[in-house]
């Protein structure tokens, strides 16, 4: 079996497959866990009211496999992965006559956070988690090695690889690797791969992380910008939706306005020295939804196009896939997700 793509998808399917005794060869262009995967801020949300409707049963299974999964990824790579369930806060403008009872009914959510001072919104309480993308892809990568996963990094997929009609392995710019299956987890670089060209295309996203800012314990999500805590003590904010192609370039001016954004947040974080910037590239599609499952190509299989939602739903694309690949029974109805449902 070969899987195309180190993000935290393909890791994770990797080690799912080799759960299941399948051998597993993992072809990267660039680093493992370096994309799109090492850019996520983490947010797990399963909010019905912020997830595409096709895609909430998926992420509510997802978001309620994430304990186990974090646990048997630290326990098998020995490095602690940073999940935090300390909830988070959504703000929207508060309405105009919101009246005397709605202020008192929202004071325990301020007392929640107190350095969040502007009264013009409101805030709404969900029980949801979040996880450093980073530490999570390094844990999975060390995991997947120790599974004996077998790695092969720096090396580009130009060609699926096809005989008699079906899948035979992939050309890359330094070799042929064969294999019966594989399963294409590209990310935002799925569709550049013949014979089956999907559309899925790069959505850059910037953001920034800042240190020495007050202590938040709670993701916090406004209409303008987002705020992620670290327990190690940073904040990221973020993030841009763009359309810029392949352009990982941090933009000063983009992100200055992210800060100042935050700043009008919380007042605080104008003390906060900028840690680090930088710029990611979702996998998006067509109806912002993933491509999930198996080709009209014997043998290909697809995993790609998860936008922003990759790192939420890599426990249970994980699952999918290998229940896919192996033949076994999928428990979810898929045929929103189906690679089949644009036209070449």
């Amino acid at each position: 079996m070969i899987i195309i793509g180190g993000g935290i998808i393909g890791l994770s399917l990797a080690i799912a497959l080799r759960k299941r005794g399948v051998k597993v060869l993992l072809v990267e262009r660039g680093e493992p866990g370096r994309e799109a995967s090492h850019a996520a801020a983490g947010m797990l949300v399963d909010d019905p009211a912020e997830v595409p409707a096709p895609l909430y049963p998926l992420a509510a299974a997802s978001a309620r496999m994430y304990p186990e999964f974090v646990h048997e990824l630290q326990d098998e790579s020995g490095q602690n992965v940073d999940l935090r369930d300390c909830g988070t806060l959504v703000l929207s403008p508060k309405p105009e006559q919101a009246g005397q009872a709605a202020d008192q009914l929202l004071q325990p959510i301020w007392q929640l956070e107190p350095a969040l001072a502007d009264s013009s919104y409101v805030a709404r309480y969900l029980a949801e988690r979040s996880v450093d993308p980073r530490g999570l892809t390094a844990a999975a990568l060390k995991a997947a090695r120790h599974r004996e996963v077998e790695i092969s990094s720096g090396t580009t997929v130009t060609e699926v690889q096809v005989s008699n009609g079906r899948v035979a392995g992939v050309r890359t710019d330094k070799t042929i690797y064969f294999a019966p299956a594989v399963v294409n987890c590209a990310g935002a670089w799925a569709g550049q791969l013949s014979p089956q060209r999907f559309p899925t295309r790069p959505v850059k996203g910037q953001m920034l992380s800042v240190v020495e800012g007050p202590a938040l314990r709670h993701v916090i999500r406004s209409p303008e910008v987002y705020l992620v805590p670290r327990s190690d003590g940073r904040i990221l904010i973020g993030a841009t939706v763009e359309e810029a192609g392949y352009d990982k370039r941090v933009d000063p001016d983009t992100i200055h306005r992210l800060q100042q954004a935050a700043v009008r947040l919380i007042p605080a974080l104008a003390q906060a020295r900028v840690h680090e910037a930088w710029a990611g590239l979702r996998p998006g599609s067509p109806d912002n939804l993933p491509l999930l499952g198996a080709t009209s190509l014997p043998g290909y299989f697809v995993a790609a196009g998860h936008f922003r939602d990759g790192i939420l739903l890599a426990p249970v694309t994980a699952e999918i896939m290998a229940r896919t690949v192996t033949g076994e029974n999928v428990p979810y109805d898929l045929s929103a997700f189906s690679p089949e449902r644009f036209p070449n």
